[in-house]
């Protein structure tokens, strides 16, 4: 692909970043070496104060945006990454990554482990939002950044970003979290549950050791995708793009796929089998149920943000059940209680979860306008 929309960063190649440092996690265990694999878009200022941390959600990884050679889908953010767009590559430098426990080239259970020379598999260490954030930290001192003018993340990733103001406070300006919860609820842990147990239950699981056999847990894997994309949508939207549209026109009055919406959900399943890890899955809705970060604080969110030093936007979505807008309202009012500067946005969208990915107009034009602003403070400052 030679030519490239004007609004995008254009073709993009993945750096691979070794740390040698061994990292603990907060389940007491050590990973002694591991890789992280990122992207950028834009450009560094002299001062390194322009640089913005994606953060990905569960299915994610580091290609946010633009592309790679021969491939022409963009980044899966690309609708918000780029030339003009609402995180402006032409104003902020743009780190986008893959974390640990990843499957797209950071180490994770794919990974060679280096004392026994096989991959991780099931003997990858279960990581959490915490290990995360610290992990990105080092990246951060790797890239010579000591201070991020953001950390932005939807879904998962706007838990990353709210870990972040709490663990390193003095460590970013501004913290955008989009479609998040303080917590997952019980709900969201069953849902999760049930993708786990279609994994491990799959015959060709083998308890996480799949690679040596040279097989994946294939139908374990559509399932859990196709429970979870069906939390990512909302009726509405299911019923506005598929109805009860039949494929062939007539009922066939057998068990096959007759419906467009059962179509579509084993083809989204069928991709994801053949592009995403099962140990992967498992440690990534793991890292989910566990994140609680008013844990440690008796349970009190304001207490867990008593010492935080960005201000924060913060986005939901109408019709998004899986991290409703009560959820977000919940870290907003506990922001107000703290005595924190924040920004609530609450965004008409049929689409569900999903809604966080798409560039509905009216969230792209509030999502922009507060990512001009910190734009413009940074060069307002520069030219002092």
């Amino acid at each position: 692909m030679k030519d490239f929309p004007e609004d995008s960063v254009g073709l993009v190649t993945p750096q691979s970043i070794h740390f040698d440092q061994p990292l603990t996690l907060a389940s007491g265990r050590v990973i002694k070496e591991y890789d992280l694999v990122i992207e950028t878009y834009g450009e560094l200022n002299a001062n390194a104060s322009n640089a913005i941390l994606i953060c990905h959600a569960l299915s994610g990884h580091h290609h946010a945006a633009g592309f790679h050679e021969g491939d022409h889908k963009p980044g899966w953010w690309d609708s918000a990454i780029g030339p003009g767009k609402a995180i402006d590559t032409r104003r902020f430098f743009v780190v986008s990554l893959n974390n640990l426990g990843g499957c797209h080239g950071t180490t994770g259970p794919n990974s060679l482990n280096p004392e026994t020379g096989q991959p991780y598999g099931p003997d990858f260490p279960i990581v959490t939002v915490a290990d995360w954030v610290q992990s990105q930290a080092r990246l951060a001192d790797h890239l010579g950044i000591n201070k991020w003018a953001a950390v932005v993340g939807g879904s998962l990733g706007g838990m990353q970003a709210l870990q972040w103001s709490i663990d390193f406070p003095d460590r970013l300006h501004h913290c955008v979290i989009i479609a998040a919860a303080p917590k997952l609820s019980t709900q969201n842990i069953a849902f999760n549950e049930v993708a786990r147990q279609a994994i491990t239950k799959d015959p060709q699981f083998h308890d996480g050791r799949y690679y040596d056999k040279e097989v994946v847990p294939k139908t374990g894997l559509m399932l859990a995708r196709m429970v979870g994309h069906i939390t990512y949508l909302s009726e509405d939207g299911m019923r506005e793009k598929f109805g009860r549209e039949l494929r062939s026109g007539k009922l066939s009055f057998d068990f096959n796929p007759q419906f467009e919406i059962e179509t579509y959900l084993q083809y989204q399943g069928e991709r994801f089998s053949t592009a995403f890890d099962a140990n992967t899955y498992l440690l990534m809705t793991k890292a989910l149920d566990y994140f609680d970060p008013a844990a440690e604080f008796d349970n009190n969110l304001a207490e867990a943000l008593k010492q935080v030093q960005c201000e924060y936007f913060v986005a939901s979505f109408t019709t998004d059940w899986r991290f409703s807008p009560e959820r977000s309202r919940e870290i907003v009012d506990a922001l107000i209680e703290a005595g924190k500067k924040v920004t609530y946005t609450e965004i008409q969208a049929a689409h569900g979860h999903d809604a966080f990915l798409i560039p509905i107009p009216r969230y792209m034009e509030v999502f922009g306008a507060y990512m001009n602003r910190i734009a413009n403070s940074l060069e307002k400052n520069h030219a002092r």
